[in-house]
């Protein structure tokens, strides 16, 4: 059982973040935001794989102007993403933006942090803290030598400082770093000298290999942990896949479950079906069904349904036939072609009488 660490609760938009509020999964639009239609079309199909929270990049004044637009358009909090400009920040928040992601470092100084403190506490949005390794200030990084743990909490914590001198404490924290280790200890310190909630990450992580295990290992140990509010999964990636490993992960750590779990065998010599087709083409079927399932795509009719025997509908396949199977036990037999279409079926009809039950 994880005991999650309690911190203050603040929302972002309908959200809530921190206190007992569930983790929320987030990701960030890489489309230009200018672009409203294909910005709101890639934000509905993140809404559609789960995500909880987007932020979008506010590169200029027209990009802030377009998030009214985008907002009215989604069902989800909108994060407007700012950095040095604080006229955009104020801009983002005059057309709509749920909660602003700044360094108050780089953003103009105090004078020009106070106008975005003033703007937030008017339009009632939130400000994460946002600290990079590559953001941490010329003389912190002159005493620690590099973008150390200790130097992120502390510049982290000199902005938070400048804010709360300012009346302002609806606040979230990142301090992100490439390598996953520095991420992990950075956040541990951090979590054990205040209370604002977290948001987790890893930043520049990579593709989606790389991406999947620097942020599983660095986000996975923290929230064993109890440490994370919410987080985002960082890939150079379609940013739908963020949402997906983001699930995923959550699932594999018993913190929250979404939707069906696939589990399928690794193959071997005994495989004689496109158990990759076939695993890839359920994985996509699954992704937006909302009940708990246990789903296993297995390539061996002998040995798959004693293998996957708690999965609650499974197939398998070889030869030109193929099986469903449901805890373990032969449910049908269909020609190998057949095997995906029926297997569909049976598993629509399995949804809506879970629905119906629950």
């Amino acid at each position: 059982m994880i005991t999650r660490k309690k911190t203050r609760q603040i929302a972002v938009g309908s959200v809530l973040i921190g206190g007992d509020a569930p983790i929320a999964v987030q990701s960030m639009t890489n489309t230009d935001t200018r672009d409203v239609e294909a910005t709101v079309g890639q934000i509905h199909r993140l809404e559609k794989a789960g995500c909880e929270i987007i932020r979008v990049a506010v590169l200029d004044q027209k990009a802030a102007l377009a998030l009214r637009e985008i907002r009215d358009h989604i069902s989800i909090p909108l994060i407007a993403d700012i950095h040095f400009d604080h006229r955009l920040a104020i801009a983002s928040m005059e057309h709509g933006a749920h909660a602003i992601r700044i360094n108050p470092g780089n953003i103009g100084g105090r004078e020009k942090l106070a106008k975005v403190v003033a703007a937030a506490k008017l339009h009632r949005v939130a400000i994460r803290v946002g600290v990079n390794s590559g953001s941490v200030e010329k003389d912190i990084l002159a005493r620690y030598g590099h973008p150390v743990p200790a130097a992120l909490v502390e510049s982290a914590l000199r902005h938070v400082t400048l804010l709360e001198e300012l009346g302002f404490d609806q606040i979230k924290i990142s301090i992100k770093s490439s390598d996953a280790m520095t991420t992990v200890e950075a956040y541990r310190q951090l979590a054990a000298c205040c209370d604002y909630p977290l948001h987790l990450g890893v930043t520049e992580a990579g593709g989606l290999i790389a991406g999947t295990v620097k942020s599983s290992v660095a986000l996975g140990i923290l929230l064993h942990e109890g440490i994370g509010d919410t987080f985002r999964i960082s890939l150079t990636r379609d940013p739908v896949e963020e949402i997906r490993v983001g699930f995923e992960l959550l699932r594999a750590l018993h913190i929250r479950h979404r939707g069906p779990e696939l589990i399928s065998c690794p193959t071997c010599g005994r495989c004689q079906i496109d158990l990759f087709g076939l695993a890839e083409r359920v994985e996509q079927h699954i992704q937006h069904m909302k009940t708990t399932l246990k789903i296993a795509v297995m390539g061996c009719v002998v040995n798959g349904p004693g293998e996957a025997k708690e999965a609650d509908l499974g197939l398998a396949g070889g030869n030109g036939m193929g099986i469903l199977f449901k805890k373990g036990e032969l449910y049908k037999k269909v020609p190998e072609e057949q095997l995906f279409a029926v297997f569909v079926e049976e598993l629509e009809r399995m949804e809506k009488e879970h629905q119906i039950s629950s």
